[in-house]
């Protein structure tokens, strides 16, 4: 396991796969695998936010849903605290869930149009029974206003509401389960830009407050950079490269990390600072590419690249890459 820390992780993932079997033939046969996350390692540290950043299709959604079991790995380990939840039973699994939530990309579509505000939150409480009964209208409130709504919309369901109240909504609903690591997939991605600070600036809030652990799902570098201490990079079902904030954006190693930052929009941009244009589509993950997965599209790839599996190798303190020409 790759770690530059002492201190035990809160989240160890070890080798984690998730292939779904394509069907086919008259008696629906399994006759192929869609290799979604194909045996990436990585942990996660009490604190912090990491975040899993890749075009659509590299795998980071599927690899929160399946650290919170939503779909059943194929195989792996996922450590919490140092146990593993893919050897719980689903009604041990469903208690774990106290400590384990999501916050989903599209706010209103988690959220159950037939309920209040306050009937929602209530019942996340109940569910796992973690505020006795008769102090749940109070505490709903209290964590209405610490998302920044009035407390009068208890009474409110989702449709009036606009997407930046329902994604607080849906932020409050998490924490009143008193979680310790918090799932945002695309959490932002479909609200405006100045509602994604809001909302942005508000999790990093609620984070002192609450002592949470992040693990932050976007495509969004701009949004990545504002948020994460560390970072994973994404490409095809495999991890290509893990750095700090700090050493991926100044001094990004993997080719495909390099691409993506390139094509970040920068107003003050120098206009004959070179961009790093990748051609070519992103390759099936039904039959991925042999070797490295990158190298389809890479301009610096070699016939080593083609031939030989890249493992991730440490190249400065916290920062490692999968690739062997950098």
């Amino acid at each position: 396991m790759l770690t530059v820390k002492t201190k035990n992780p809160l989240l160890e993932v070890k080798d984690l796969k998730q292939y779904f079997p394509i069907k086919g033939g008259v008696f629906g046969r399994t006759v192929n695998h869609v290799k979604a996350v194909d045996g990436i390692s990585f942990e996660i540290f009490e604190g912090e936010t990491v975040s899993i950043v890749g075009e659509s299709g590299c795998g980071k959604s599927t690899t929160g849903r399946a650290i919170l079991r939503l779909d059943e790995p194929t195989s792996g380990q996922i450590l919490f605290k140092g146990e593993n939840l893919l050897s719980l039973s689903k009604n041990k699994m469903r208690e774990k869930r106290r400590d384990l939530q999501v916050i989903f990309q599209d706010p209103y579509a988690s959220l159950n149009p037939r309920q209040t505000v306050g009937r929602m939150i209530e019942e996340a409480m109940g569910i796992l029974n973690v505020v006795p009964k008769a102090e749940r209208r109070q505490r709903t409130i209290e964590l209405l206003e610490q998302v920044g709504l009035r407390a009068d919309m208890i009474h409110r369901y989702p449709h009036e509401f606009s997407g930046g109240q329902r994604q607080r909504i849906g932020i409050a609903r998490a924490l009143a389960v008193k979680p310790k690591l918090l799932i945002c997939d695309e959490a932002v991605s479909a609200l405006d830009v100045s509602v994604q600070a809001q909302v942005l600036n508000l999790l990093k809030k609620l984070q002192k407050e609450y002592q949470l652990t992040y693990l932050f799902i976007s495509h969004d570098l701009g949004v990545v950079r504002h948020i994460s201490d560390r970072v994973i990079v994404m490409y095809l079902g495999n991890i290509v490269e893990i750095a700090d904030k700090k050493s991926l954006f100044e001094n990004p190693q993997h080719p495909y990390t390099k691409a993506l930052l390139s094509a970040i929009p920068e107003p003050t941009r120098k206009r004959n600072k070179e961009r790093m244009i990748l051609t070519g589509d992103v390759p099936s993950p039904i039959n991925p590419p042999s070797g490295c997965r990158f190298h389809t599209r890479c301009p610096m790839a070699t016939e080593q690249c083609r031939e030989n599996t890249q493992s991730l190798r440490q190249v400065g303190p916290g920062h490692f890459v999968a690739c062997d020409i950098v």
